[in-house]
């Protein structure tokens, strides 16, 4: 495992590290993980090198950090630099920031935490962050030893961005990044920003859900024809580990598989490792995933659940397949995937999200609480007419 610099703290961190947000997922109920295996994976990357482990409180519905706090027992926990973050979402008022972070210490089976995030800062979440004095919060439990170093994850624009790192001399810093999402949210800019001031960068969404790891034809030919043989996630995740802004790339791993082959990727990662012909090659992926992708949705299931019970992500990923694959074969089972979703408000199940795009009401609760500021009902709309109605993709 290569390991790196975290900004201006004292750490050696691995350059991959351990996103614990899309663990293996039980058969029943698929927002929830499966505990033996997951925490079966997370050694496994510990013992291959990983030593930063990233959750939150609603991930998997708070199995993420029970699992995790399970899983750093006998001896694991020394080994790595654990953090989480305080559902700002949740936030009425000030002393719930010393009960959600009781109640995630307690899961993590923790007496503390190398850091906590403020989750998923935007304009209204850093309003809400002043206005109950929250720093001041995070402060006291610093000088009471319950957590070590402080930061926040973003999902906003630059400006945004750029008013919050001036807010706080903080340690961390999270963003989506990757080589499709280069000018949005935190974009480059940003991140150079953040890293200039000493904020350690932490990127996640590496692979943007996934997509990057799946690719249409086009951009297979362009990575078959390439002078470099790397794999789809491989030419992903070495465009970032190449960025000396960058200082750990979280991975959501599923599978022991998985964790391998990215500790493998980041064992050849380096700072400035990329030739320009490597370059040239990661420009023109970008630009033939550009050319396919209709909603920008990263499958972070922060929208979830829907109190209707619709599948939001899956459903966008219906679309998003449709438009990217070129194979009929393909295109007719990504259909049939949309049609095994529920039409119907009887047959949904609420426990499990099934629903498809018609069962949505509008409500626009998913809305308020979407990183890529979504406008999910008007895009579940486009599903509606795509997958629903079969009109042509052509029409958007």
């Amino acid at each position: 495992m290569k390991y790196r610099k975290m900004g201006s703290l004292d750490w050696k961190v691995s350059a991959l590290g351990f996103g614990c947000m899309r663990l293996p997922s039980r058969r029943i109920n698929r927002l929830r993980a499966k505990t033996d295996e997951s925490i079966e994976i997370i050694r496994y990357g510990i013992d291959l090198g990983i030593n930063y482990i990233d959750t939150a409180w609603l991930y998997h519905l708070g199995d993420s950090e029970k699992i995790i706090g399970k899983a750093l027992r006998d001896g694991y926990r020394e080994r790595v630099h654990l953090v989480t973050k305080l559902p700002m979402f949740m936030v009425r008022n000030s002393n719930h920031f010393d009960k959600y972070l009781k109640t995630q210490m307690k899961r993590l089976q923790t007496d503390y935490l190398d850091a906590y995030l403020f989750h998923a800062l935007d304009q209204g979440k850093f309003k809400k962050l002043k206005r109950l004095g929250l720093i001041d919060k995070m402060e006291k439990a610093k000088n009471e030893g319950l957590i070590r170093s402080i930061g926040f994850s973003f999902h906003d624009t630059l400006p945004v961005f750029k008013e919050i790192i001036d807010y706080y001399p903080w340690d961390i810093t999270q963003i989506q990044y990757n080589y499709m999402d280069t000018c949005i949210q935190a974009t480059t800019e940003g991140l150079s920003y953040a890293h200039n001031k000493g904020i350690a960068v932490v990127v996640m969404e590496p692979l943007k859900g996934g997509t990057l790891a799946n690719p249409p034809q086009e951009v297979l030919n362009i990575i078959s024809s390439a002078e470099k043989k790397r794999t789809p996630v491989d030419w992903a995740l070495q465009f970032l580990w190449n960025q000396a802004e960058i200082s750990v790339v979280l991975s959501g791993m599923g599978s022991k598989t998985m964790v391998q082959e990215n500790c493998a990727s980041a064992d050849r990662s380096g700072i400035n490792s990329l030739a320009p012909q490597d370059q040239m090659v990661i420009e023109s992926l970008s630009e033939a995933y550009r050319k396919r992708i209709i909603v920008p949705c990263t499958a972070c299931g922060y929208c979830m659940p829907c109190p209707e019970g619709v599948n939001i992500p899956q459903n966008f990923a219906c679309l998003n397949n449709v438009s990217l694959e070129t194979s009929r074969f393909r295109r007719f089972q990504t259909r049939r995937a949309y049609r095994k979703l529920q039409n119907s408000k009887k047959k949904v199940d609420l426990n499990n999200p099934n629903g498809n795009a018609t069962i949505c009401i509008g409500c626009r609760r998913c809305v308020e609480k979407c990183p890529q500021k979504i406008d999910i009902p008007k895009e579940l709309e486009k599903v509606k007419q795509v997958l629903g109605k079969r009109k042509a993709l052509w029409w958007f």
